[in-house]
Formats: C-alpha cells, structure tokens, sequence
C-alpha cells in the first residue's frame, strides 16, 4: 500500500511523459512512447515486394522490383516495419539514437516482431547480428542502437543474438547526407567478420538496423558475414526510407 501511494504521489508530482512529444501518458499506457504517437508513425505502405519487402504500385507489377537490384543475390529477403520520416515514426528512431532512450528499443522491437519473412526464414535465422558502431560512437552515445533492437527482437523471436560475428575495421562519416554511390565508397571495407569460420559457415542469419535508406551499409556487412563463412543473410529494421521515385 506504501508503494503503490508512494507510486502515485510520484505520477501526480512528476507525470510520465511520452518520450517523443512529451504529453503526458495515462497509466494504460506503459510503453515510453504514447500512443497518441504510435497512430502517427506511418507503416510502410503495402503491398509489399515479396523478397525486399518494398512498397510497389501493383499496377506495374510487370516492372522489375526497382530496390530488389540493391541487393546482392546473397540476400533473401528485408523487412521494415515503418515509412520514415513517416509522421511520428522519424521522431522515434530519433529519440532512440540521439536522445538518450535506449528503452524504447522494447516498443520498437515488438513492431519488428510482427514483421513476416517468407517460411524458408522464418525456419532458418540462426541468429541476429546488429549491425556493429565505430567504438568511438558508441562511447559517446552509450550503446549501440541496433544492439538494443537486436536484443529486445532476439527474445520476442526466440533465437540468440550474437555480437561477436561481426566488428567494424574502421570508423566512417554518417551517411546522411550522402548520395548512393558516397553512401557504398564509404562502407566498403568497413566491416569484417569473426575470423572463427566455422562458426559462420552455412549460417543464414538475420542482421538488425534501425533505419535501411539504400541498403549500402546493411550490405557491406552482409558481404563481410557471406566472405566469412555465412550462407545466406536477411535484414531487418525499424524503419525505411522512400526510394528515388517512391510517393509514399
């Protein structure tokens, strides 16, 4: 009785807030974001391309899948669960990078949970694998992003994550602001794989984003797990980027 009195004193003197509009949350609502904002995160937009998981028009179905030719035949499928900047869904991926809020890694994970892969990976994700920061980034933001994902979708999914698959040989600029051809110049080569073989070889594993926009850096790890040993990767992420010509 103390704690729970004491517990509500708390919330009547300092009310929880949404973590990205700052409103206040009812006690329904236990997730760090409200859901107010989870209304206004836009999925993406369907229907979907079976293998990339990208938003078509079906009235070009005959057309080639325009993001399918980003990825390397290594590759068997990619899902993403919202459109960014997509309404509230940018701000979110925001809060959890850049504001200091790792435990919204949970809420995000449980969306990315929901996301269905094609049965031939569903059956055989061996494992996640975030992709890795430069150390220098990750001491300055705490963790690593994708880490706290990959180990929240890990538990939902009921398969391990694994960290020590995959390391960056070195640091790079952030793609933001880079064109697509800048975007693969500047991961190429910033990634190697365990250099423990047999714990790769004929794995098809599951690698963790929070946001894919050209698949440059999703890619280059892959081709570092697929060098290493790995047979087969899928991606996954929290959000995705509108393509050159998408109307999302």
């Amino acid at each position: 009785m103390i704690r729970a009195a004491g517990s509500a004193l708390l919330d009547l003197l300092l009310p929880p807030a949404c973590a990205v509009c700052g409103a206040s949350r009812s006690e329904r609502e236990p997730e760090l974001v409200c859901g107010a904002c989870w209304l206004r995160a836009q999925e993406l937009p369907r229907p979907r391309c079976d293998r990339c998981g990208h938003p078509f028009d079906p009235t070009r179905r005959a057309v080639a899948c325009p993001w399918c030719v980003l990825l390397p035949p290594f590759v068997r499928a990619v899902r993403s669960a919202y459109a960014l900047p997509g309404g509230q869904a940018g701000h979110i991926v925001h809060a959890l990078k850049y504001r200091g809020w790792p435990s919204l890694a949970s809420a995000m994970a449980r969306r990315m949970a929901a996301l269905r892969f094609p049965p031939d990976v569903e059956r055989e994700r061996a494992a996640l694998v975030p992709v890795p920061l430069a150390r220098s980034r990750e001491r300055e933001r705490g963790y690593n992003q994708s880490a706290e994902l990959a180990r929240n979708l890990a538990r939902l999914w009921g398969i391990p994550m694994r960290t020590d698959l995959l390391e960056r040989s070195r640091a790079t600029v952030t793609q933001t602001r880079l064109t697509p051809g800048e975007r693969r110049r500047n991961v190429s080569g910033a990634f190697r794989a365990s250099s423990d073989r047999a714990s790769l070889r004929g794995l098809h594993l599951v690698l963790v984003d929070d946001v894919v926009t050209t698949a440059a850096t999703l890619n280059a790890c892959a081709a570092a797990l697929h060098d290493g040993g790995a047979r087969i990767l899928s991606f996954v992420t929290f959000g995705r980027a509108p393509a050159l010509g998408d109307r999302w």
